[in-house]
């Protein structure tokens, strides 16, 4: 090899070395300077919403669900990394467990919207109380609907008074006395049982537990309850 061809090798390993030299800086550098950037705040809402202002930002978004203008709000890739540490969910839900009631669609939310608590009859136990104590003392969730729907089929089971096989009459046993003076006939009966569950139930969420009587009390809190309609999509306040 002249000596014209190694001064080109040596100029050509210089060019190489140099090259990958500085990529591997930079890289490093960039390494070192994301490092040291401060990590993104935990989300958290500007201005908590007040008992009144969260339900009306509830029943707005069954609106557009019901008039098929639904905004899908708190579905991106940023608000499943905003929530990722933290939630504040403006309201919570103590819902039938029923396919056909999912809170986030019919009321037009996402991702850390909506503290959802799903039981077959909407009903309270001791873990969903003390699930909505959790949103509510922990979570400054301003509030708790209990929605029951059209037509329940655990409401309904409570009505006909038939046995059931398993564990599914826990639940039977629970709506019972909500509806021990309802009248009518069955589909009335059990419509009308629907509403009575509900209220019965929230009585229950206001009479076994000081931490959400106290919300209520210190106006941090409002119970409502609600009637999810199958056939329309629109919940209506009881």
């Amino acid at each position: 090899m002249n000596q014209n061809n190694r001064l080109m090798d040596r100029r050509s390993f210089l060019n190489l070395t140099g090259t990958v030299g500085i990529g591997l800086v930079a890289a490093g550098t960039g390494s070192l300077f994301w490092s040291m950037q401060p990590k993104r705040a935990i989300a958290a809402p500007v201005s908590p919403l007040s008992p009144d202002a969260a339900l009306r930002r509830l029943m707005d978004g069954n609106q557009r669900f019901v008039q098929q203008k639904g905004e899908h709000p708190d579905q991106s890739q940023a608000r499943i990394k905003e929530v990722a540490q933290a939630q504040h969910p403006f309201a919570a839900l103590l819902s039938c467990a029923d396919s056909r009631v999912p809170p986030e669609i019919l009321f037009d939310e996402g991702i850390g919207d909506l503290f959802d608590i799903r039981v077959a009859g909407n009903i309270v136990t001791p873990e969903v109380l003390g699930s909505l104590e959790y949103a509510v003392d922990l979570l400054d969730t301003p509030l708790i609907m209990v929605l029951g729907h059209e037509r329940c089929g655990a409401v309904t089971a409570a009505v006909q008074g038939k046995s059931l096989s398993g564990h599914i009459g826990s639940f039977v046993k629970a709506i019972k006395p909500a509806i021990s003076e309802t009248e009518g006939e069955l589909d009335q009966l059990v419509d009308r049982a629907v509403v009575a569950n509900v209220q019965y139930q929230i009585e229950k969420l206001k009479r076994n537990s000081t931490i959400l009587s106290q919300g209520l009390l210190d106006g941090k809190l409002k119970i409502v309850g609600g009637r999810y309609d199958l056939d329309t999509g629109e919940v209506t306040l009881i």
